[in-house]
């Protein structure tokens, strides 16, 4: 079945794709399929306890997945993501507020307003048509096995990457590049090695 078909008048339609400069439905799936794995990776709940780079217990079913549902059977998983990478989202900005331009940066979860916006509509769109996650993100869809830092770190381990250069603030990425879907695998690639708090990797968006 086609995930971006055309729906009744009630249904969202896919994110509007008549602009070159936004990303492709594909494209965006890719990033989000990275945000939601580091999101979940990052909780720090779990048995055994994942990376608890933000304190909240939003997915797994013997925490707040039960809850949603509970509440809302038919899109509760993604109602938990949303959740989750809206917890990433608050660290991430928190720790862009320590860097000179935070918002002239690129991290893992802040890509600027245009490409950010795509991202939330793309989350709402799988949300209301009641998709399936592991159908759309496919092998980065960590969230149906029990948690391994070793699968993590494979994840990480096998995108496109640059050097890094650890600074007070967090990570810069040394690398050029000119979009966000580019940026994105090299951003990711920068959380390794794991370490206890998040390492906010960044990258100069260009201008």
């Amino acid at each position: 079945m086609k995930r971006h078909r055309k729906t009744r008048a009630l249904a969202p339609a896919a994110p509007d794709l008549s602009s070159t400069a936004r990303l492709t439905p594909a494209q965006l799936d890719d990033i989000l399929a990275l945000q939601l794995a580091v999101a979940w990776a990052g909780e720090s709940a779990g048995n055994p306890p994942r990376l608890g780079w933000w304190k909240t217990d939003l997915v797994d079913k013997e925490g707040g997945g039960d809850l949603w549902a509970r509440l809302i059977p038919k899109s509760a998983t993604w109602a938990s993501l949303a959740l989750v990478r809206m917890a990433a989202l608050t660290i991430d900005e928190r720790a862009r507020e320590k860097l000179a331009r935070g918002d002239a940066m690129w991290t893992p979860f802040h890509f600027g307003f245009d490409v950010d916006e795509q991202l939330d509509d793309m989350l709402v769109y799988h949300r209301r048509h009641e998709d399936i996650p592991a159908d759309v993100f496919g092998s980065k869809w960590l969230l149906g096995r029990p948690w391994s830092k070793a699968s993590l770190e494979t994840l990480l381990g096998g995108l496109p990457s640059s050097a890094v250069e650890v600074t007070p603030a967090g990570r810069r990425v040394a690398a050029s590049v000119t979009s966000a879907i580019d940026a994105a695998p090299l951003l990711f690639a920068a959380l390794l090695p794991l370490v206890p708090t998040y390492p906010l990797p960044y990258l100069e968006r260009p201008a």
